[in-house]
């Protein structure tokens, strides 16, 4: 599940939304748009995916945490997962976007992942994604962008059987069938990330960790698209020694080996075991995070953030994300503060592997608070910093408003021409990160109003 933390909106001039846990859920993350009929720009065609660098012993230890528990704190108390060939079906108002996402995501499941996957129609897939209109999916479920649920064929089934056992996860001893709702109406980016985040859900684990650096499988949403990692724990989740129906300690028993066999490069390395998160730092971030409450309050919600992180004693993203949601609290009341936090967030997950496209969203603020104090050259230079990353981790709306900036940087510095030209390259990707002609234009309007900022000093 993903949570709602808006981590592209600039924090100058916008708030983050977040939402209480569901189970196998992506939060909401923008809002919805009507450019979904356009494909994935040539220029984040293929994502630079490395394999994590973490050691097989922690490895286990994170497999075992996304597989027998959910984000929920409910434990779950036996693997489950499909067995024989998979197929997938969309189905509903499938957006034009959809099927070439699908297409790219499946050849990269079976090629990084090995997994038996293939598309079908007509019925009777292993899992079935259902595109259904926004408004209809918020009655069902308000908080969720997009979601998974076991043993439904339809939308219409899941409505009438939401409070049945059949839909608890806890209660599977496999997986026979899956169905992904996903909204029809909403911006390509989020059709693309629901797909990667749920079907990598309704294949293999259904929790999130706030601890991992690298995946998708983090409540942060840093991340749009399945890593290396995540590719990894499918890999895992599908081995040949393990089955439905095995308890933690059975599967436990024959991870070593496993992640011996599949990672090689993992055995041997130092391992720093990370605990769950415990639910007060997760209740703080919703605060830190949330759209209800006033700035004060998030500001206190961040603080509670950092208290219990340091705490805990952490050194990892939580601790850099703690940092990083109090920086987006204080920009409006303490500039300076919120540039001393983001920079100590930057610092820390500089130094953890896998954390780069985190690093480039802290770019992104620091960028945009340049651009509002009349640095453009700091802005471009921020932006220069953060842009090749977020290319290769394919997120168009973050390169979009990073470009954005870039350009109107340049043109504060009398570069006009280099200005209109970036302008022009930005377009599609902003109308596929952001969806329609007029999202795009509120946040070209958006960050225009951080350079007229910083040009009156």
């Amino acid at each position: 599940m993903r949570r709602s933390l808006s981590v592209l909106a600039l924090c100058l001039l916008s708030a983050c939304a977040a939402t209480p846990a569901a189970e196998v859920t992506m939060r909401f993350t923008s809002p919805s748009g009507s450019g979904t009929d356009l494909v994935l720009p040539e220029a984040l065609a293929q994502p630079a995916v490395g394999r994590s660098s973490r050691g097989n012993a922690q490895m286990a230890r994170d497999f075992l945490d996304l597989e027998f528990r959910m984000e929920s704190g409910r434990a779950l108390p036996v693997l489950t997962r499909f067995e024989g060939p998979i197929t997938v079906e969309m189905t509903g108002s499938v957006p034009g976007s959809a099927p070439a996402e699908l297409d790219r995501l499946i050849g990269r499941l079976r090629a990084e992942a090995g997994l038996d996957l293939r598309r079908t129609s007509g019925g009777n897939a292993s899992v079935t994604i259902e595109f259904v209109p926004r408004a209809a999916m918020r009655r069902a479920v308000p908080t969720a962008a997009c979601f998974v649920v076991p043993n439904v064929t339809s939308f219409a089934e899941y409505r009438s059987a939401r409070n049945a056992g059949r839909t608890d996860w806890a209660l599977l001893t496999r997986r026979d069938h899956a169905t992904i709702f996903v909204p029809a109406d909403t911006n390509p980016q989020e059709v693309r990330d629901c797909l990667h985040e749920e079907l990598a859900q309704a294949l293999g684990p259904l929790n999130d960790l706030y601890h991992l650096p690298d995946s998708v499988f983090n409540d942060d949403n840093f991340h749009t698209v399945l890593t290396g990692f995540d590719m990894l724990m499918l890999r895992v989740h599908y081995a040949p020694e393990l089955a439905s129906g095995m308890n933690e300690a059975e599967v436990a028993a024959r991870l070593p080996a496993i992640l011996a066999r599949l990672n090689p490069a993992g055995e041997g390395k130092a391992t720093t075991p990370a605990t769950i998160a415990p639910r007060v730092w997760v209740q703080a971030v919703e605060g830190a995070f949330g759209v209800t409450g006033g700035a004060g309050q998030r500001v206190g919600a961040a603080e509670r953030m950092l208290s219990i992180a340091m705490a805990q004693g952490w050194n990892d993203g939580r601790l850099a994300l703690s940092w990083y949601a109090l920086g987006r609290a204080q920009v409006i009341s303490d500039p300076e503060a919120a540039v001393r936090a983001f920079s100590e967030a930057r610092r820390i997950w500089r130094g953890i592997g896998g954390a780069a496209i985190h690093v480039a969203h802290v770019d992104m603020q620091l960028a945009a608070i340049a651009l509002a104090a009349g640095q453009p050259d700091q802005a471009m230079a921020f932006a220069d910093r953060a842009i090749p990353v977020v290319r290769d981790a394919q997120n168009a709306a973050l390169l979009a408003t990073l470009m954005l900036i870039k350009a109107e940087a340049l043109e504060a510095m009398g570069r006009v021409a280099e200005a209109k030209a970036l302008r022009l390259d930005t377009a599609p990707l902003a109308r596929y990160g952001f969806g329609s002609d007029r999202q795009v234009r509120a946040r070209t309007a958006e960050i225009a109003s951080l350079a007229a900022r910083g040009a009156r000093g």
